[in-house]
C-alpha cells in the first residue's frame, strides 16, 4: 500500500516541474500561430477599389484611403474622397440621404466634379442650389439605390432601381461598368457603412433645365 504522505512529497512536484516548461513552449507556439492568422484576415478583409482613378486618390495609409472609410458613415466617406466636392455637398444641401430610414443600405453612383463640371455651369448649378432643391433632390435621387451593392453584382443583375423608380441598365464593359448607357465606373467599390460608393464620370437621371452642358463650373 503506497502511503499519502510519501506521493505528496515526491511524484507530484516532480510531473509539474516536468510539464511546466513543456506547457511554456505550447504556450509561446500558440501565441506566435496566432498573429499571421490575424493578419491574413484583416487583409482579406481590406476593400478592393478597382478603375481607372483609383490610383489617383487616396490609398495605402493616406487620409481617406478605402480602409479608412470602410469604417465611416456613407455622408462621411463621401467627405473624405477629394473628387466628389459638388456630389457631396449637393447631398448635405438637399438632405436626401437623412431622409432615407435609419439603417437603411444605399449603393452610390456619385458623379465626379469633372462630370458636374461637363454638365452645369458655374450659374446654373449654383441657381440649382440655392433655389431649385426639389430639382436637385429629384436628381441626387438618380444616383442612389437601396442595398450595398458590389458592383461586380450590379453587373451580373443587368439593371438597378434608384430610388426615384427609375430602372437603369448596368453592363460590364472590360475594366469598366456602364451605367444607363451614360456613365462609366472610374473607382467602383468603395465601401462605407451599410453603403457602397461607386464613383462615375457622368451626370445621371432627367437634367434639370438649368444643365446647359457648358463646362465652366469652378473646380
Amino acid at each position: 500500500m503506497s502511503h499519502p504522505a510519501t506521493a505528496a512529497r515526491h511524484p507530484r512536484p516532480r510531473r509539474l516541474l516536468l510539464l511546466a516548461p513543456t506547457l511554456l513552449l505550447l504556450a509561446a507556439c500558440t501565441g506566435t500561430t496566432a498573429t499571421p492568422r490575424a493578419q491574413d484576415a484583416s487583409a482579406a478583409t481590406t476593400p478592393q477599389v478597382t478603375g481607372p482613378l483609383c490610383a489617383a486618390l487616396p490609398t495605402g495609409t493616406d487620409p481617406g484611403n478605402p480602409t479608412f472609410l470602410a469604417g465611416q458613415p456613407v455622408d462621411e466617406a463621401l467627405r473624405w474622397i477629394p473628387t466628389l466636392t459638388t456630389f457631396e455637398a449637393a447631398l448635405r444641401t438637399s438632405g436626401v440621404l437623412t431622409d432615407l430610414p435609419a439603417g437603411t443600405a444605399v449603393t452610390v453612383l456619385a458623379p465626379t466634379d469633372d462630370a458636374f463640371a461637363a454638365t452645369f455651369s458655374e450659374d446654373n448649378w449654383d441657381d440649382l442650389m440655392t433655389h431649385h432643391t426639389d430639382q436637385l433632390r429629384t436628381l441626387l435621387k438618380a444616383h442612389l439605390s437601396t442595398g450595398a451593392h458590389p458592383i461586380g453584382d450590379l453587373a451580373t443583375a443587368g439593371s438597378t432601381t434608384t430610388i426615384d423608380g427609375a430602372t437603369i441598365t448596368v453592363t460590364r464593359t472590360g475594366a469598366t461598368t456602364r451605367l444607363a448607357d451614360r456613365a462609366d465606373t472610374v473607382c467602383a467599390d468603395y465601401q462605407a457603412t451599410n453603403a457602397r460608393i461607386h464613383i462615375i464620370n457622368a451626370v445621371l437621371g432627367p437634367l434639370p433645365v438649368t444643365a446647359d452642358g457648358t463646362g465652366h463650373r469652378a473646380h
